[in-house]
C-alpha cells in the first residue's frame, strides 16, 4: 500500500527542549528499530531516535514477533543514557508505558486506565484489546567497586497500531488500534502529533527518574494503580514455566518486579513470563 510521508520536521519543531530534539530519523522500511538503535549504541552513540513506517522483523518481549503493517502503526525507538541503576530498567519500561499511555490520551482523547490502560510491564490496552508494546533493551556499565551497577544505555522501543482496520486472523480478537477504536474512525490519525506527544512525555518521565534517584524529587511517590488496573487487585494467570500459576496482583516490589498473591497461598514475584487476566 501506498503510505502517507511522515513529517520528520514538524515532530522535531514540536520537541524542541527534549533530549531528542535533533536527533530523529526515519525510515520507509526497516528489519527493527531497535536493531538500528542498538547497532548505533554499540559504536557509541548515546542518542537519537529512529522511526520507520514498515518494520519486516519488528519483536515484542520475549519472542514475540510484533505485526508492523506498512503506513498504519508508529514504530520507533529511543535511544537514552540517564544516569540511573540498573536495577532501575524494569521501572523505565513502566516509565514508558506511562508516557505513551499519556501522549495517546492527549492525542485522541481515551481516558486514562479506563480506556487506555497498562499491562505490567509493558503492554497498552485499549478497551480490553492490545495497542500497543514497549521493548526495552539494555547495556550496563561495568560494575563499581562499590555501589550498584549503572545503566550504559537503553533501547526503548515503542510499537502503536495507529491505522489498523484488520489484522491476521490470530491477532484480530487481542489486537486493536486507535482509529478502530475511536467513535469516527473515517480518516486515518496523522502519526506526527502522536509521536511527539510520546516523545515529550518519555522526556519527562526520564527526567522524573533521574530527579528520583538523585533523591531530588518533589512530593510523594506516584501512585502507579492510577496509570494501570493490573498492579492491585487483579486477579491473573502468570504464563511462567509449565503450567504457571494464578492469583491476585499484590503491588510492586521496590525494584519495579509485580507482586502476586497466589492461589497456592504464596507471595510470588513476576521475574518473567506473560501476564493474562484470569
Amino acid at each position: 500500500m501506498q503510505t502517507e510521508t511522515f513529517d520528520l520536521s514538524q515532530v522535531d519543531q514540536a520537541i524542541s527542549g527534549t533530549e531528542f530534539h535533533g536527533w530523529l530519523m526515519n525510515f520507509p522500511t526497516v528489519p527493527s528499530t531497535n536493531d538500528l538503535a542498538l547497532a548505533a549504541a554499540q559504536a557509541g552513540a548515546r542518542h537519537g531516535v529512529w522511526i520507520a513506517d514498515e518494520q519486516t522483523a519488528g519483536r515484542g518481549r520475549g519472542s514475540h514477533a510484533w505485526h508492523s503493517a506498512a503506513g498504519d502503526g508508529l514504530y520507533m525507538s529511543a535511544l537514552i543514557s540517564p544516569p540511573i541503576p540498573m536495577q532501575s530498567a524494569l521501572r523505565l519500561s513502566f516509565a514508558a508505558a506511562i508516557a505513551v499511555q499519556s501522549a495517546i490520551a492527549s492525542v485522541t482523547g481515551f481516558r486514562v486506565r479506563d480506556e487506555i490502560d497498562i499491562r505490567w510491564p509493558n503492554d497498552l490496552l485499549l478497551n480490553g484489546r492490545k495497542c500497543g508494546g514497549i521493548l526495552i533493551e539494555t547495556s550496563a556499565q561495568p560494575a563499581p567497586a562499590s555501589g550498584p551497577a549503572m545503566l550504559r544505555y537503553a533501547v526503548v522501543g515503542i510499537g502503536i497500531n495507529c491505522n489498523h482496520l484488520s489484522f491476521p486472523p490470530e491477532l484480530d480478537a487481542i489486537a486493536t488500534s486507535l482509529r478502530r477504536e475511536l467513535p469516527h474512525p473515517a480518516e486515518p490519525l496523522p502519526r506526527e502529533p502522536l509521536a511527539a506527544a510520546i516523545l515529550i512525555a518519555l522526556d519527562e518521565e526520564i527526567r522524573l527518574m533521574i530527579r528520583s534517584w538523585r533523591g531530588t524529587s518533589n512530593g510523594p511517590d506516584r501512585d502507579l494503580t492510577q496509570f494501570s488496573s493490573w498492579i492491585a487487585g487483579k486477579r491473573v494467570r502468570v504464563e511462567a514455566g509449565d503450567p504457571g500459576y494464578t492469583g491476585v496482583t499484590a503491588g510492586l516490589d521496590r525494584n519495579g518486579f509485580l507482586r502476586v498473591a497466589g492461589d497456592d497461598g504464596q507471595l510470588h514475584t513476576v521475574l518473567s513470563g506473560g501476564l493474562r487476566e484470569s
